[in-house]
């Protein structure tokens, strides 16, 4: 009976360790989402501000340049606010094994989804570019500079947000495959992989 008692204690121990561990990276995953979010928002900002007077002072390709930039601004401040605000709701949320794992995917998938559509910027402005070049077209040849622009600058964004939300998935998965006892003060889990 005593050997039963150690072992339980050892394990509730090990777990509640393991659980705040388990939060560690739940906190780790917010923060980088949140700074990103950040970074995405003064982007916008710069381009709103930059693009509104560039658009307000000067005239052709270099006019339709800022008015697209301007309209990018717009959307990824949007797109940031949005990003930011859905962190917000998962801070010092208290995530299980198996929610943490879900949060995680989810969140590798968004920006990995994000940098194929970023792909997509760079083949429409390159498109656009080429159109407007084609055509004499400032208005396109404007248009393309800027998107070619834009989707490379969110292509960075998201490879870089994605590879770190993927390395911080890699350690929460690792964790996860050493640390299957879960204890957080009021119940006891197992992560069994199916």
């Amino acid at each position: 009976m005593k050997k039963f008692l150690t072992l339980c204690l050892s394990l509730a121990c090990s777990g509640a360790f393991a659980q705040d561990s388990l939060q560690y990276y739940n906190q780790k995953r917010y923060t980088t989402t949140a700074t990103g979010m950040k970074v995405l928002s003064s982007w916008g900002l710069v381009n709103l501000a930059v693009g509104a007077t560039g658009w307000a002072t000067t005239d052709g390709t270099t006019k339709y340049f800022h008015q697209m930039n301007t309209f990018w601004g717009g959307i990824n401040l949007g797109i940031a606010l949005l990003g930011y605000t859905n962190a917000q709701k998962n801070k010092g949320k208290s995530f299980n094994p198996t929610e943490s794992l879900a949060e995680q995917k989810k969140m590798e998938k968004v920006f990995l989804i994000n940098g194929g559509l970023d792909v997509a910027y760079l083949g429409t402005g390159i498109y656009l570019s080429h159109r407007g070049n084609s055509k004499n077209d400032d208005k396109l040849k404007g248009y393309g500079s800027s998107v070619i622009m834009q989707g490379a600058a969110l292509l960075l964004f998201d490879s870089i947000m994605y590879a770190t939300q993927k390395g911080n998935g890699g350690k929460l998965r690792a964790f996860l495959a050493k640390n299957p006892v879960m204890f957080d003060g009021n119940k006891v889990g197992m992560l069994i992989r199916l």
